[in-house]
């Protein structure tokens, strides 16, 4: 690995694979490219689909549980959805001012230099994703079988074994073609949306019947079932703010969608909107049927609602769950596979992540990378402690993040910007974030500084892997023969960009590959659609 953008195809191969390359020069003009197929529809699906998890079916209370009312919660969860939407705004400009995938890990990376965009690559390899993804697949193999085992827990290995078969069936599908991908994205999306729409009128018909607890009157709305505390409300926040979690998983497939200056901005300012509504109807929803202390002692309150208002038709919300955490699993393969192909086409991982399938125009090594860490998580049995540790983490770099557009207003400010908002937004973001964190840092002194710590490592490891150029022969020849073997197995070839002719400031950057026959009759196959 180099520091610093690569040249795409450039890396000279080690001696025995001298016939490739030369067949990857001298096939230059017949490429392939990472084909926009991403409409405003898919783009909305893929926030929607990655905000609403199965956390708002399953447990919505640690907002209620701190907020110690239920007007209050509300409150909490209306100003986490204005705080969220004001960061996706500024997120809106940094994607369509630096158009590449990768989100805040390619701005961050652009803006403040290679070390600090790897950190944020290096926690969200090594920790974030895998533990994410290994928890949302859990979850839904336990509403798969719970109805199988009505009296007790189903057992451990059933779910890890089933979570397995769900990430190796979406990663076939991820594989396959990116249009099967949104198609499973926008029907599944669809699926939890329509299921929350069900609370929502469940909860509208209650009222009008005037059948709701008595905490839904203004009077007794913020009567408090616990005495009110400052750390707890800021607990509440924090909550609120993890729940949004996912709002800027957009921004790393900026390169697949169709007219990102237009589309991005757009899906961004329908969808942070739509998740806010849903969520705070669908808890105004739950305590027209439950009491407060009711919805905190429930497991599942999406499962307890429908049970004590849905009759026979009950069975509809542990369904609903499985399928929007399914859909989350899928949501969050197709965008972090994005974010590793992004990582090392920088040169900051392997860079045979960097590569496409030649025929299915898919990041095929980036996926299986994906999958694979993921089903090592499974097997471990620290997955929620290691998300306390860089949950903090992961906030952290989204202030970071919008600090950069700052950073980047002052030392580039007649950069060409489609989208340009004030900086009062980013400055009211970072006030809130600030807060958040601070509180964070006073409350849990420990889970923050390990979450810290374990991002440290990659210092180290970015120092060695990356800064270190001249690295002995017998190791870079070794990469050499291991990326060929990578290729020929997943039959990818290695992207490199090419600027358009007359280019206007702005412009896209047109991602094509080179296309190096891996066999004799690869030359001769068609592509897919998706190329």
């Amino acid at each position: 690995m180099t520091d610093g953008p690569r040249q795409r195809g450039s890396a000279a191969p080690s001696t025995g694979e001298d016939g490739a390359a030369d067949a990857g020069k001298a096939a230059g003009e017949s490429s392939v490219a990472l084909k926009k197929e991403i409409g405003l529809v898919s783009a909305c699906g893929i926030i929607v689909g990655n905000i609403i998890g199965s956390g708002i079916f399953v447990s919505p209370k640690g907002v209620l549980e701190n907020a110690s009312s239920v007007g209050l919660a509300l409150i909490v969860w209306i100003v986490t959805g204005v705080i969220t939407a004001i960061g996706a705004l500024c997120y809106a400009e940094l994607g369509v001012t630096i158009p590449k995938s990768g989100g805040d890990y390619s701005y961050v990376k652009d803006i403040f230099g290679g070390l600090a965009g790897f950190l944020r690559l290096w926690i969200a390899v090594l920790v974030i994703y895998p533990t994410n993804q290994a928890v949302i697949a859990l979850t839904f193999s336990n509403y798969v079988l719970q109805p199988l085992f009505p009296t007790c827990f189903p057992p451990e290995s059933g779910l890890r074994l089933l979570a397995a078969i769900c990430l190796l069936l979406l990663t076939w599908v991820n594989c396959a073609s990116v249009r099967w991908a949104t198609r499973v994205q926008d029907v599944f999306t669809a699926g939890k949306l329509l299921a929350l729409i069900l609370i929502i009128i469940m909860g509208f018909v209650q009222i009008c019947k005037g059948k709701y607890h008595m905490s839904m009157y203004p009077a007794n709305a913020f009567e408090p079932f616990q005495d009110y505390d400052v750390g707890l409300i800021a607990l509440a926040f924090l909550q609120g703010s993890f729940a949004y979690g996912g709002w800027n998983f957009l921004n790393y497939v900026t390169e697949e969608l169709v007219d990102p200056y237009v589309n991005l901005p757009r899906a961004i300012f329908i969808s942070i909107p739509l998740v806010t509504f849903v969520y705070v109807f669908a808890n105004i929803a739950y305590v027209t049927a439950m009491s407060p202390q009711e919805l905190l002692a429930s497991n599942a309150v999406a499962v307890t609602f429908g049970e004590k208002l849905l009759g026979v038709m009950s069975w509809i919300m542990p369904i609903s769950v499985a399928l929007s955490t399914f859909g989350g699993v899928n949501g969050s393969l197709f965008t972090s596979s994005r974010l590793f192909f992004a990582g090392a086409r920088e040169g900051h991982l392997p860079s045979l992540l960097a590569m496409i399938h030649v025929k299915r125009c898919t990041p095929i090594p980036a996926l299986l990378f994906t999958c694979i860490s993921t089903i090592l998580m499974l097997c471990t049995s620290d997955m929620y402690t290691l998300i306390n540790y860089v949950g903090f983490i992961n906030y952290l770099f989204y202030g970071v993040t919008v600090a950069g557009q700052i950073v980047l207003r002052i030392k580039q400010p007649d950069m060409h910007r489609p989208i340009k908002i004030s900086l009062v937004w980013p400055v009211i973001y970072l006030l809130f974030w600030a807060f958040l964190l601070i509180f964070s840092l006073y409350s849990e002194p420990v889970v923050c500084g390990i979450g810290l710590a374990i991002m440290l490592t990659g210092v180290p490891v970015y120092f060695l892997g990356v800064y270190w150029e001249n690295k002995p022969q017998c190791f870079n020849t070794f990469v050499d023969k291991m990326t060929y073997l990578g290729q020929k197995f997943c039959v990818v070839v290695y992207p490199m960009e090419e600027e358009k002719k007359n280019e206007e400031p702005g412009d896209e950057i047109e991602m094509k590959e080179q296309s190096v026959p891996l066999s004799a009759g690869d030359e001769e196959t068609p592509k897919s659609a998706d190329c």
